[in-house]
């Protein structure tokens, strides 16, 4: 029988799909040029990827293909609360257009750390229309009710030094979750 791995790589008919798997610590640097090569994106520093990588590695989603790094999600269950709070989502140029933020979406929200979220919370500014877009896409897919408002204001958190955040939440309704982690 032929090695699948040798079909996935040879055969033009098919369509590569990254793999989607928890963060090792180990993955922190790649992690880190990943999100540095996805313009607009703050960059945190190498360690914050690292410890990202390392203490959060339940609720944060890491895609690979061809042995590269082309998706991260990191992300976190806000301390004494029922909300999931996506922080950041990068997406290679090599890997956009597949429809993997949602994917890694979906696989996060079907973890069992993510189990008692009835809540997703992240910040977009308002420019960022492929954000907004993969939100919108998400709330409804779910069938959960997004609102916004803003959050870490330009003048107020940033010294004007960068665009407001605004904080999106959409519910996540029981049965989406239990769907989610059905799939």
């Amino acid at each position: 029988m032929p090695d699948t791995a040798t079909l996935a790589d040879t055969s033009p008919t098919r369509t590569r799909q990254p793999l989607l798997r928890m963060p090792e610590a180990t993955d922190g640097a790649r992690i880190w040029e990943l999100v540095r090569n996805c313009r607009p994106l703050d960059e945190n520093s190498r360690y914050a990827n690292l410890i990202q990588a390392d203490h959060f590695r339940e609720t944060c989603v890491l895609a690979e293909m061809d042995g590269q790094v082309v998706g991260w999600i990191s992300g976190h269950m806000i301390p004494n609360s029922d909300a999931f709070f996506v922080w950041q989502v990068a997406v290679s140029p090599a890997a956009r257009g597949m429809g993997l933020g949602k994917a890694m979406l979906r696989d996060l929200l079907a973890r069992d750390a993510i189990t008692d979220a009835q809540v997703l919370k992240t910040t977009i500014t308002h420019s960022n229309q492929a954000s907004w877009a993969l939100f919108r896409s998400l709330a409804r897919e779910v069938g959960g009710t997004l609102t916004h408002a803003p959050h870490f204001t330009r003048d107020d958190h940033f010294c004007g030094a960068a665009d407001t955040e605004h904080m999106v939440s959409i519910t996540l309704p029981a049965a989406s979750s239990a769907l989610a982690r059905a799939a």
